[in-house]
């Protein structure tokens, strides 16, 4: 998993997200319910591609990003 399956996952819950906020507009619960299912399967993927990618940076000693070490 990278960093743009996380971006791309993210782009698909936003979108989820809205079609659901307009299906309750809409009274169309069973379509909104179904779109937050979706929306929120994506937010656990992006999620797991960013832990995914934190843990290969640490594994690869990358410490970019990391926070300065002040001992």
């Amino acid at each position: 998993m990278s960093l743009d399956e996380a971006t791309r996952q993210l782009e698909a819950a936003i979108h989820d997200a809205r079609v659901a906020f307009d299906c309750i507009a809409l009274d169309e619960l069973e379509r909104a319910h179904t779109s937050v299912i979706t929306a929120r399967a994506a937010v656990d993927a992006a999620e797991n591609a960013v832990r995914v990618a934190l843990r290969e940076r640490e594994d690869s000693g990358d410490r970019d990003g990391a926070a300065p070490d002040h001992r």
